[in-house]
């Protein structure tokens, strides 16, 4: 476990700064080695059976490699300087979440459907969605928007933090490296359905508390901002297993709740229609206003999260510490 001090400062660094450009990201790194490790494998493996039993490599390689090389790097940091230990475990740990970014993201849809460019908020809408935004409507994007910002509260900020919070920078990196594949391979079709199966399900494994402590806390957030918690919690437990994930329903489900619209519904990718089932129900229109909540939603339980989570954590220290005694 790390120190709480460490937790909030990373916390903090990511509030103030968020991802800067200059600076070099990990997830770039693990891409290009997600590419290389995958190149190798299928030189090798031709079929489908040996692209489903090489596909337990990937994980192994960039998730155990990111484990290792964080441990190691730490490791080298404390044998020049403790202090240089710690700014290096902030910085590594600050790289895995993504409050800033998410909440920007979401804010600048925002701010282009509030000056009535449709045409700049469904681009800014693509940068961060896979599908189709061209022709979608105001209420489309809007709807597009929430679901990103709501289903993203558990990969870019929750599931981080818990894992930051038990194993420190090391087990965080490699949270980010598991979901890193799971975005690069991790798709049921033809060309990814055997090499991406395993890097697919340990990405849901790995989600799995987080998103229901998401639901959970997004509740809780909801009834501290006077929105409608008690249908959050009615959602979640009609909609979120409706999804086809068996994680991202739990978030956006619970915020359909708490704002009284309806997410999911027809989307395209590369022209091509998918229906995601229903989440809450419709009895608000969804307008950009819906953005704007979303994005304290997330900010809340950012924040609550990380209270609740390094007070647990102070309670096993100094329960550690007692036994130790």
């Amino acid at each position: 476990m790390t120190a709480i001090w460490v937790i909030w400062a990373a916390v903090l660094l990511d509030l103030l700064i968020g991802d800067p450009r200059w600076l070099p990201h990990p997830v770039i790194g693990m891409g290009k080695v997600i590419r290389r490790v995958e190149g190798w494998i299928r030189h090798r493996a031709t079929t489908a059976q040996g692209l489903k039993r090489a596909g337990i490599l990937l994980p192994v390689i960039v998730a155990g490699g990111s484990f290792v090389l964080t441990w190691f790097l730490l490791l080298l940091c404390a044998a020049i300087h403790p202090w240089l230990a710690w700014g290096a475990e902030i910085v590594l740990i600050a790289t895995t979440i993504a409050v800033k970014g998410l909440r920007d993201a979401g804010l600048e849809v925002y701010s282009h459907l509030c000056s009535g460019n449709l045409a700049k908020a469904r681009y800014s809408l693509s940068m961060v969605v896979g599908r189709d935004t061209d022709h979608l409507d105001e209420p489309e994007v809007v709807r597009g928007t929430v679901e990103t910002v709501a289903e993203n509260i558990v990969d870019a900020v929750i599931a981080p933090l818990l894992f930051a919070l038990i194993g420190g920078a090391p087990l965080a990196m490699a949270y980010r490296a598991v979901n890193t594949l799971d975005s690069m391979v991790g798709y049921k079709n033809e060309k990814y359905e055997s090499l991406g199966w395993a890097s697919a399900r340990l990405d849901d494994i790995a989600n799995w508390i987080p998103a229901r402590l998401t639901a959970g806390l997004l509740t809780v957030v909801a009834a501290m901002f006077s929105l409608q918690w008690k249908q959050a919690i009615a959602m979640v437990k009609r909609d979120a297993r409706k999804h086809p994930s068996p994680n991202s329903g739990f978030p956006e489900s619970a915020v359909a709740g708490a704002l009284g619209i309806r997410l999911g519904g027809e989307n395209s990718y590369q022209g091509v229609i998918s229906f995601r089932a229903y989440m809450g129900d419709p009895e608000r229109a969804l307008h950009a206003e819906h953005i704007r909540v979303t994005t304290r939603l997330l900010l809340g339980v950012s924040i609550l999260f990380t209270v609740l989570g390094t007070a647990v954590l102070g309670l096993i220290t100094a329960a550690g510490g007692a036994l130790w005694l």
